[in-house]
C-alpha cells in the first residue's frame, strides 16, 4: 500500500484567491477553472454550492476535478494531463490511495493548529478501485468501461487530453470534514512531520506545489492523522 499525494483546488493564480479554511477545521473545496473546451455542459462557479463570495468568476465554467459526489460530482475520478503529476500517479495500482492536498486562506480565527494567512492541508483521497488509465489505454476501452470516467472533467474536454485517469472506491474515498495540515502553525511555507518525516520530500522549497510520495508505513501515519483530525500532534 502507498500513496501519493497531488496539488489541487482554487489557488491565487487561478481563479485568483484560494478556498477558505473555517475556524472549526471545515473548509470548501472549490475546483481551479475550466481552460480548454469542452464537448459537455460544465457548471460554472455560479452553479456550485459554496458561501465563499465567486460573484467576481461567477459565470465561469469549473474544472471540477478531483470529482467528489460530496462536492456535487457522479463519481469519484481524477485525471491528469500534466507529466510531472500523470507519471507518478500512472505508477499506482489498485488499493493504493491519491491523496489531494490544497493551499487554503486562514483569513480569520483560524484554529490553533492552522498557520496565518493560508496553509497547506490535506482536503480528501482516493483508494483506487483499479489501476489507473494512461491516456494511450482509455482509447482501447470497452464502452462499458468508459462509462466510469464519463463524468471526469478530462473526457468533457474537446478533445480529450488526460494522460492518466483515476477511479476511486466509492467505499474507501471521501471528501474530508476537516482538513488536515501539512503546514505547521507558523507559517503555510513551513512543512510539518506529514511531510518532512512520513513523505519522501525533504520540506524544502516550495513543497506545497509538489507531488509527495508516501511508502505503506508513511501512507498508514496520513491516514491515522485523518483519523484524528482536528487534534493534531504537530510536535511529532
Amino acid at each position: 500500500m502507498r500513496s501519493l499525494a497531488i496539488n489541487v483546488g482554487a489557488n491565487t493564480n487561478e481563479p485568483g484567491f484560494r478556498a477558505p479554511l473555517f475556524p472549526d477545521g471545515s473548509f470548501e473545496y472549490i475546483p481551479i477553472p475550466e481552460s480548454e473546451p469542452t464537448s459537455d455542459p460544465v457548471p460554472t462557479y455560479a452553479d456550485l454550492d459554496l458561501t465563499t463570495d465567486v460573484s467576481s468568476v461567477a459565470d465561469r465554467p469549473v474544472h471540477f476535478d478531483p470529482e467528489f459526489p460530496e462536492a456535487g460530482g457522479e463519481r469519484y475520478t481524477y485525471g491528469d494531463e500534466h507529466g510531472v503529476k500523470a507519471g507518478p500517479i500512472a505508477s499506482l495500482s489498485t488499493g493504493d490511495y491519491l491523496v489531494f492536498y490544497a493551499t487554503l486562506s486562514t483569513p480569520s480565527d483560524p484554529p490553533d493548529w492552522a498557520p496565518p494567512r493560508w496553509g497547506a492541508f490535506v482536503i480528501g483521497h482516493f483508494r483506487l478501485a483499479r489501476p489507473p488509465v494512461t491516456g494511450a489505454d482509455y482509447a482501447g476501452l470497452s464502452p462499458a468501461e468508459r462509462v466510469t470516467f464519463d463524468s471526469n472533467a478530462h473526457v468533457k474536454r474537446d478533445p480529450f487530453d488526460a494522460r492518466v485517469l483515476v477511479l476511486g472506491d466509492p467505499d474507501a474515498s471521501r471528501l474530508y470534514d476537516t482538513a488536515v495540515p501539512l503546514s505547521t502553525p507558523d507559517a503555510g511555507t513551513e512543512a510539518n512531520w506529514l511531510v518532512t518525516d512520513c513523505s519522501v520530500d525533504s520540506g524544502k522549497g516550495p513543497w506545497w506545489r509538489r507531488p509527495m510520495r508516501f511508502d505503506e508505513t508513511g501512507t498508514e501515519r496520513l491516514l491515522a492523522a485523518v483519523d484524528a483530525a482536528p487534534v493534531i500532534d504537530q510536535s511529532k
